[in-house]
């Protein structure tokens, strides 16, 4: 069973940058739908980033332009790269990825979805 941890948040001042990595426990060479969500308080996760089943990158209007998602196969890490950080960005930060076969997306229902432990992204003003 491959575990996620998350790590390399903290806090930044607005037009900061931070890289969020998520170290998976094994192999993620075959597990192509990956991706990062956060949770506002008091709201529902959203997505923020993933890879599609073909590899492709996409990304929520609000990060276009700011955030880049990554990965690094012989080091088990996908990543986020967030640049010119806004006081908005603030938020619980999630690494998911999904085995399942056949899921192509990330929100899609996914049976046995992988979820880490979070890592605190605080963009001050």
């Amino acid at each position: 069973q491959v575990q996620l941890v998350e790590s390399g948040g903290g806090l930044v001042q607005a037009g900061g940058s931070l890289r969020l990595s998520c170290a998976a426990s094994g192999s993620i060479f075959s597990i192509n739908v990956m991706g990062w969500y956060r949770q506002f308080p008091g709201k529902q996760r959203e997505l923020v980033a993933c890879f599609d089943r073909g590899g492709s990158s996409h990304y929520t209007d609000s990060v276009k332009g700011r955030f880049t998602i990554s990965r690094d196969n012989a080091k088990n890490t996908l990543y986020l790269q967030m640049n010119t950080l806004k006081p908005e960005d603030t938020a619980m930060y999630y690494c998911a990825a999904c085995p399942q076969a056949g899921v192509y997306y990330l929100t899609q229902y996914c049976r046995g979805r992988i979820w880490g432990q979070g890592t605190v992204v605080t963009v001050s003003s």
